[in-house]
């Protein structure tokens, strides 16, 4: 870029940046070299010799601009960056670099750029130690601002930067999925396995707990929820359901109802009234003894045919007994079993898909006037 002081001098300046950005403290740390050249037409000498060299102490006393930058807190600049962050972790951010004159206003000094953005500030290949954010591009620019003393011209550079997800998707997201999913296995249990279910349900809850916690210690401390923030809300929500859809199956278990909208009650009392009745005719049949002496007219009956009596009373009575009480199956499991997948993909397809194909808001910074 090009300085202009009206009446005195043309100065060049050019800037090869290396920089580290750190999000959490909204600013971002610039190592520059920066090199400044002018034409101080004051200084014109007419003599004999081409080269008029000068010691350390005439140089003090030549006129130099006091370029500085607006933003920065010292000279490996600390500038500020503000940051969105209610996409983290598919945010986007535009960190600015202003510089211009400390005391001669705009009257006194011009800035001027002049080659386009590209070639006016530079980036050095290596120069860019950024492990979770990607350089989209820089653009320059011109502003103008105002004070008591007078209008100051500040020259700004703005770097765009797109945070790299996979960090964020091995550390949090691929957890959330995996937990949500291990909530819904315990929908293929059986509702009397009591002990195994409260165990899916109460570790994959505490799991879901203490990755929110580990997520937002990462963040800085903002008033509102990120993208990050509502995807652990919606999978806490679904483990939470899980819990409390067991807690459903096995109180309607307990209360010895199936959710076909039938009573066991009933069906138990037929079962014990028709053991009783067996029971009963087996045992008039076991003490009953024939007295041939007594009753001629008797028909003599032999010690097998009273076996087999008793044997037919006893087969009658094991179909009653092998019968199962109820159904292990409930019918809320079968509709959890599809029901808790189909949404819990649906979320995840609405959910990337807005992310990831949202157009990252870069702001151009256009010369004023």
């Amino acid at each position: 870029f090009s300085i202009t002081v009206l009446g005195f001098f043309l100065l060049r300046a050019g800037i090869i940046i290396f920089f580290i950005l750190e999000c959490c403290n909204h600013e971002y740390t610039v190592d520059v070299f920066f090199r400044q050249s002018w034409k101080d037409e004051r200084l014109k000498f007419h003599g004999p010799m081409d080269i008029l060299r000068l010691n350390n102490l005439m140089a003090s006393k030549i006129w130099t601009p006091d370029t500085f930058f607006h933003n920065g807190k010292k000279l490996t600049v600390q500038a500020e960056c503000p940051m969105h962050l209610e996409d983290f972790p598919m945010d986007s951010h535009s960190c600015p670099l202003k510089f211009g004159s400390y005391a001669y206003t705009k009257a006194e000094v011009t800035y001027l750029w002049t080659r386009n953005a590209s070639q006016s500030v530079e980036v050095a290949p290596d120069g860019s130690r950024l492990n979770q954010y990607d350089l989209v591009g820089q653009t320059v620019g011109q502003e103008t601002i105002k004070s008591s003393t007078g209008e100051y011209t500040v020259m700004t550079a703005h770097f765009h930067l797109k945070r790299k997800i996979g960090y964020f998707v091995i550390q949090t997201y691929l957890p959330c999925i995996m937990t949500v999913i291990l909530s819904q296995v315990s929908f293929w249990l059986n509702r009397e396995s009591v002990p195994a279910r409260t165990v899916f349900g109460v570790t994959t809850v505490l799991t879901m707990t203490t990755l929110s916690i580990s997520a937002r210690n990462s963040l800085p401390k903002v008033a509102y929820a990120t993208a990050m923030d509502w995807f652990i809300a919606v999978c806490y929500a679904f483990v939470f359901s899980a819990l409390i859809e067991f807690a459903t199956v096995n109180y309607f278990t307990k209360r010895g109802w199936a959710w076909d909208g039938k009573s066991l009650v009933n069906d138990k009392k037929k079962e014990a009234s028709t053991l009783k009745k067996n029971n009963a005719y087996a045992m008039a049949v076991a003490s009953y003894t024939p007295n041939i002496a007594k009753d001629s007219s008797l028909p003599t009956v032999s010690k097998s045919a009273t076996t087999d009596t008793l044997t037919k009373g006893k087969a009658e009575v094991r179909p009653v007994q092998n019968k199962k009480s109820f159904n292990s199956v409930s019918k809320i499991d079968r509709m959890s079993r599809i029901m808790f997948p189909v949404l819990f993909g649906g979320f995840n397809l609405v959910y990337w898909a807005t992310y990831l194909n949202r157009e990252p808001v870069i702001k151009d910074t256009e010369p004023s006037t």
